[in-house]
């Protein structure tokens, strides 16, 4: 496995290692020893998630206040621009983001640390994403960041994207009443 880290500490792009011929491929999507290497080494996985959504579809961004969960995303089928907005109280990079592509081809995986805000925008016809979390969904403690908050200025790659009710009406970076605490 491939680990490329970046200017924002935390998050890693992880590249697996991909058998495959004619037949199709094989690759291990979870391994605790090659992964605590590689990420946290109290890593600790407790729900599974999978989303499908259509073509200019922007689910987030999301994060939890109460129960802040950590993110080990992929993207099962087609293609996403996955983001994430750094939200840890403190952080010299607070306010910063940064956007990868998750295809089907490369199978690449994102980790989302604790105290990141995440989503994602669907470039292919349909996409089917998977996230593994280090901690339960807690309702009460869902909070999220606007798509298009022009102080954090993410360049999503198209204009108008679909969004939920809900996410057109999440709050700017600067009027969060409380950041995402880090674990």
């Amino acid at each position: 496995m491939n680990v490329e880290t970046f200017s924002i500490p935390g998050p890693a792009l992880l590249t697996p290692v991909i058998h495959g011929d004619r037949r199709g491929f094989f690759m291990e999507t979870w391994r605790a020893d090659r992964y605590a290497e590689a990420l946290t080494p109290s890593l600790e996985f407790v729900q599974d998630n999978q989303s499908c959504s259509r073509q200019g579809v922007l689910r987030g961004l999301h994060f939890q206040t109460r129960k802040p969960q950590g993110k080990l995303v992929r993207c099962l089928s087609g293609a996403v621009y996955d983001v994430i907005v750094d939200l840890r109280n403190g952080s010299a990079h607070y306010g910063q983001w940064l956007g990868v592509t998750l295809d089907n081809e490369k199978h690449q995986q994102l980790w989302v640390p604790p105290g990141f805000a995440h989503g994602f925008l669907v470039l292919s016809q349909e996409a089917h994403i998977a996230y593994r979390c280090t901690d339960y969904y807690d309702p009460g403690g869902e909070s999220g960041l606007r798509w298009d908050d022009p102080e954090v200025n993410i360049q999503w790659p198209i204009e108008n994207p679909m969004v939920s009710a809900k996410d057109a009406v999440l709050p700017y970076l600067s009027d969060l009443k409380e950041p995402a605490p880090q674990v």
